[in-house]
């Protein structure tokens, strides 16, 4: 696999084995059928607890189960999984960063013990529901909301775009609290099995077809108070649970451009055209040799990234520019090894054009390109343009 650079020289053996167990796990189990999976708009779900079993699931924190590996691990399972297929990194992903990572940093000792070790083993599935059907970029108008009665609390409101919620067992809703002064947002753990919960499958995607995406609807759904995430109040709750999931897109994408080149590398010594490979073409090589560079440049940001989470210097700005760049070059890498493939690049025997409608969504969620640019904007210039 592409690694120009020699960065992975570097990984420590712990890192070398997380990553080589992940592309083992892949090219047996997910590979040759990922593909059916696309077209067909299903998700292997057979290998959710196969996936637990081999610690997918937020292996960088600690206790409660998991093994609390170096965030560089963490990336390059990330990269490897979405190698393969973003469905498959987005479901790892959200059930890591955007439902364990809260539960674990916000969570009750008894709401840990109860969710942590089931999430981490894949015995349970998790959702996060953030998006609305009228507010995605400004998750701080949301309308979901949450009022106190007694020692529950009665939710109302809907949430669209949900990775995983119909087959999801719980589900961390934020809501806003309108029994509290200024409805503060909230985190509520909700069990899909409660009255009032629905999560509707959204069917007839062009993109992130091998991911099941849904709803959550709430119609006066109760909750106990102690289902509420005590530790945190405000945005900050959900917004820190995207600059996790969004660490873990940086490496991803590197891991679907990566797939792409290999593909396309691989076919250009093999396809001859003219009495010879194409790639002896210097048009090919050309398009090869700016991939391989802007692949490995996006490997330097995610490497780096990954040292300064470390540490805890990482910033959630260091994250917007890295999931902005990375994703981007991904989804202008798979365009062209799509390209190099010509007519045989349409089918579902190559991956790059599956990649290449795949990233769509994940240009788009978890922050468009367009708002990370704004984040970043702001960020040099102590200018918000966006309210």
């Amino acid at each position: 696999m592409l690694d120009y650079l020699g960065l992975e020289s570097d990984l420590d053996e712990e890192e070398r084995l997380i990553q080589e167990t992940a592309r083992d796990f892949v090219e047996d189990n997910v590979a040759p059928d990922i593909g059916q999976h696309w077209i067909d708009g299903t998700f292997p779900t057979d290998l959710i607890p196969k996936m637990g079993e081999l610690g997918f699931y937020a292996p960088n924190l600690e206790g409660y189960g998991s093994p609390n590996v170096s965030e560089t691990a963490y990336g390059l399972l990330m990269q490897e999984l979405e190698a393969c297929d973003s469905g498959l990194r987005s479901m790892a992903s959200v059930q890591g960063a955007l439902v364990m990572y809260p539960i674990h940093a916000y969570g009750s000792e008894a709401q840990k013990e109860e969710w942590l070790p089931a999430l981490g083993q894949g015995e349970a599935v998790g959702c996060f529901g953030l998006t609305e059907p009228e507010h995605g970029s400004n998750p701080t108008a949301m309308e979901t909301q949450a009022e106190k009665d007694g020692d529950e609390y009665v939710l109302n409101g809907s949430k669209t775009w949900i990775t995983n919620s119909p087959i999801a067992d719980v589900a961390v809703v934020w809501a806003r609290d309108t029994s509290a002064d200024d409805t503060p947002v909230r985190g509520f753990l909700v069990e899909t099995d409660r009255d009032g919960v629905t999560t509707n499958k959204i069917d007839e995607k062009l993109s992130l077809r091998a991911s099941i995406t849904g709803e959550i609807g709430l119609q006066n759904v109760r909750v106990p108070e102690t289902n509420v995430l005590p530790e945190v109040e405000g945005m900050k709750g959900p917004l820190s649970c995207l600059t996790q999931a969004r660490y873990g897109i940086a490496w991803g994408a590197i891991g679907a451009a990566r797939d792409c080149f290999e593909t396309a590398r691989e076919y250009a010594t093999d396809r001859e055209q003219f009495g010879t490979p194409i790639g002896q073409f210097q048009l090919q090589q050309d398009k090869l040799a700016e991939m391989a560079t802007q692949i490995s440049l996006a490997q330097l940001l995610a490497h780096r990234l990954a040292e300064l989470k470390e540490r805890g210097d990482m910033r959630p700005q260091h994250v917007s520019m890295s999931k902005r760049n990375n994703v981007r070059m991904a989804r202008n890498q798979s365009r062209i090894a799509r390209e190099m493939l010509g007519g045989n690049g349409i089918t579902a025997d190559y991956s790059p054009m599956r990649h290449m409608a795949n990233l769509e969504t994940v240009y788009t969620y978890e922050g468009t390109h367009d708002i990370h640019t704004l984040i970043l904007g702001e960020d040099l210039t102590g200018l918000q343009a966006y309210q």
